[in-house]
């Protein structure tokens, strides 16, 4: 009897673990929260290449999209990554009538930049191209990056006005507009990036460029957004942590003075004490920035 009790029990969790969803942040989203997962975005079957929807139960024919871009060094994570210590504004998004669109991007330690800004420009642009599908009003596309995903954010949102036929995987500009960049620490300028001439070959910046940036001098140039800032960029709200050891903060500063030199709008907030990633960027006052700029620039 005990036996064939175990043996219920066994295949019982069994049924358990394969009947979890294999989406494992969606238990941050509101209840009702409608999903359409792993989407292939490039027309080939990598893992790297498929993003994620997330849209409002309310039933309108169309929503305005934040385009989650995930952090990891350029080399780790992946489209669930940095959700669960933003899990209130993750929450907010939905709450408030935006669809979530989180992407993956080939990791550095596979394919050399600008492969990860060429992911995700096809990313963005079949949501434009199939907007229409997924209930998403591709007028109105804002990008929310962190750390890694915040240079690539920071870079998609400043080289729009370019054409970087580099950036694009057909060599051919994409359709869609950035109207609002939400930076948290991401990378602006490798030129003044903390480690960015290290010597060792494991170093994060050093995997990216297949180089140093000593060696790399113009793909880091390239690679670097302030490069791209002109009058008619989108918008940028910028979050940096104090006591970053990672992205040091004056890549942050550095890129608001230079935005708002060229005539752009943006704001910078300095969370005090704040380490490189965690809970404290999604305290209320920063949500509360958040979804202003989103109201006013996605309007």
């Amino acid at each position: 009897m005990k036996k064939l009790a175990f043996i219920a029990l066994f295949f019982a969790t069994v049924i358990s673990a394969v009947a979890q969803p294999a989406n494992r942040v969606l238990s941050l989203f509101p209840k009702g929260t409608i999903l359409y997962d792993n989407i292939p975005y490039a027309n080939d079957t990598l893992k790297k290449h498929q993003l994620d929807i997330y849209l409002p139960s309310t039933g309108k024919s169309s929503y305005p999209v934040v385009i989650w871009i995930h952090g990891g060094a350029w080399m780790l994570n992946d489209k669930y990554a940095d959700m669960s210590y933003m899990a209130q504004t993750v929450k907010g998004f939905i709450d408030s009538g935006y669809a979530v669109a989180s992407i993956d991007y080939r990791w550095s330690t596979s394919a050399i930049f600008p492969a990860q800004i060429q992911d995700c420009n096809q990313a963005v642009e079949f949501l434009y191209q199939n907007a229409a599908k997924y209930k998403l009003d591709r007028n109105r596309l804002a990008l929310i990056g962190f750390s890694a995903g915040g240079h690539l954010a920071n870079l998609m949102g400043l080289s729009g006005n370019n054409n970087v036929t580099d950036f694009y995987p057909d060599g051919k500009k994409p359709h869609f507009k950035i109207r609002l960049v939400l930076d948290f620490y991401g990378p602006a300028d490798f030129f003044i990036l903390k480690g960015h001439d290290s010597a060792d070959p494991k170093n994060p910046i050093t995997l990216l460029l297949g180089g140093r940036v000593s060696a790399k001098a113009e793909l880091a140039k390239q690679a670097s957004p302030v490069t791209y800032i002109d009058k008619n960029d989108p918008p940028f709200l910028i979050v940096q942590g104090e006591k970053d050891d990672s992205v040091n903060p004056d890549q942050s500063v550095s890129l608001n003075y230079k935005l708002n030199k060229a005539g752009v709008k943006s704001e910078i907030i300095v969370v005090p004490g704040a380490p490189h990633y965690g809970v404290m960027f999604d305290a209320e006052n920063i949500r509360a920035k958040v979804f202003q700029n989103l109201r006013e620039y996605l309007k």
